[in-house]
C-alpha cells in the first residue's frame, strides 16, 4: 500500500469534494481514487467520506483525520524541499485561513502579488469568520481580527484596523443623532455577532460601554454594510470596508468624539510551522504590504470625508 499516494488522495477528495475532482487534479483515474481511499477506510476500520449521488462529504472520522493528515504532509513537503534545496527558489504548499471580508477586500490583492512573486508555492486559502486554532485545524497561518489565543501558536501582528460608528443620513433624520453613547439603546443598532452586543468607546473621563439590544445582528460584514446603507440603523464598521460610503456620503461618522478602539490584524501561526522558510516568506510580505507604503496606509486608515 503506498500510504502517501493515499494520504493525497484522502487531501484531493476532501478538498473537491467528489472523486472524480480528486482524479483530475492528481492525474489518475477515478478508480484508482476510489481504491486509495478504500485503502485508507480498510486500515482504520472506519469509514472516511460519505457518499451521495451529488457530493462527497467527510464523515466524523474523516474530519477527526484531517487536521493531522495536512500537518503530515505538509512536514513531509518541507522535508522534500530541503533536500532538493528549495533555499533558493521556494516552494512548497501554505494553507491560510482569512476572515472572508478581509480577505475579499484587502488579503486577496496581498496574496495575488505574493504567488506572483513566488510562482512554485502554492496557496491554499479557506475563508472562515469564526475562531480557528490553527494547530488543531492544520493552517500554516491563520489570519484573525480577533482576539484569540491558543497553546502552540505564535500571535504576529501585522496592522491596526480602524472602526468607525456610523449611519446613513436618511436614517439619522428619521431617528435622531445620538450626542453620547448612553443614548445607543435608544437607537437601532447592527451588531457584529464575532465582536459581540457591547460597544465600547473612549471618552475624557475614561472607557464607556454600552449593552446592546440590536435590530440586526450578523456575523456577515458586507451584510452589516448593506443594513447601514439602507438606512436600518448605526453600525460600527471596519475602515477597510466603509471607506467609499464615507467617502461619497452614504454613511456618515456618528459620535466622533467618543472613539472606538482599532481591531489588529494579527497572524496565528503554529509554533512547528514558524521557522518554515515560505511561511516566513508570507509573513514578510504581508508586514511590508500592511505595514509600510503609502498605499497601504491610506487604505487602512481612510480619510473620511463627506460628499460636498
Amino acid at each position: 500500500m503506498d500510504t502517501l499516494a493515499n494520504l493525497k488522495a484522502f487531501l484531493a477528495v476532501s478538498r473537491t469534494g467528489s472523486f472524480s475532482g480528486a482524479a483530475r487534479e492528481l492525474n489518475v483515474a477515478p478508480s484508482v481514487v476510489t481504491k486509495r481511499i478504500r485503502q485508507i477506510e480498510w486500515r482504520l476500520k472506519s469509514p472516511l467520506f460519505e457518499r451521495s449521488t451529488r457530493r462527497v462529504s467527510l464523515t466524523p472520522t474523516g474530519q477527526r483525520y484531517l487536521p493531522t493528515v495536512q500537518r503530515l504532509l505538509a512536514d513531509l513537503d518541507d522535508l522534500f524541499s530541503e533536500v532538493q534545496g528549495a533555499a533558493q527558489s521556494l516552494q512548497g504548499n501554505i494553507r491560510i485561513k482569512v476572515p472572508s471580508t478581509v480577505a475579499a477586500v484587502l488579503i486577496g490583492p496581498l496574496l495575488d502579488g505574493f504567488a506572483q512573486a513566488f510562482p512554485l508555492i502554492c496557496l491554499e486559502v479557506i475563508a472562515l469568520d469564526r475562531a480557528v486554532n490553527p494547530v488543531d485545524e492544520g493552517f500554516d497561518l491563520a489570519l484573525t481580527l480577533m482576539p484569540s489565543a491558543f497553546g502552540g501558536v505564535v500571535d504576529v501582528p501585522l496592522c491596526a484596523m480602524p472602526r468607525q460608528l456610523c449611519a446613513s443620513p436618511a436614517y439619522l433624520a428619521r431617528k435622531g443623532t445620538p450626542m453620547h453613547p448612553r443614548e445607543l439603546p435608544q437607537h437601532d443598532t447592527l451588531i457584529f455577532l464575532p465582536t459581540g452586543s457591547t460597544w465600547e468607546f473612549s471618552s475624557h473621563s475614561g472607557p464607556v460601554r454600552v449593552d446592546l439590544q440590536p435590530r440586526l445582528s450578523t456575523n456577515e460584514a458586507q451584510l452589516l454594510l448593506s443594513a447601514a446603507l439602507a438606512g436600518n440603523g448605526i453600525a460600527i464598521l471596519g475602515g477597510y470596508l466603509a471607506a467609499s460610503a464615507l467617502r461619497t456620503g452614504a454613511l456618515v461618522p456618528v459620535l466622533s468624539d467618543y472613539p472606538i478602539t482599532d481591531l489588529w490584524l494579527k497572524a496565528l501561526v503554529p509554533q512547528s510551522r514558524i521557522q518554515v522558510d515560505r511561511v516566513q516568506a508570507l509573513l514578510r510580505w504581508l508586514q511590508a504590504n500592511l505595514s509600510t507604503g503609502q498605499k497601504a496606509e491610506e487604505f487602512l486608515h481612510p480619510a473620511i470625508q463627506t460628499a460636498p
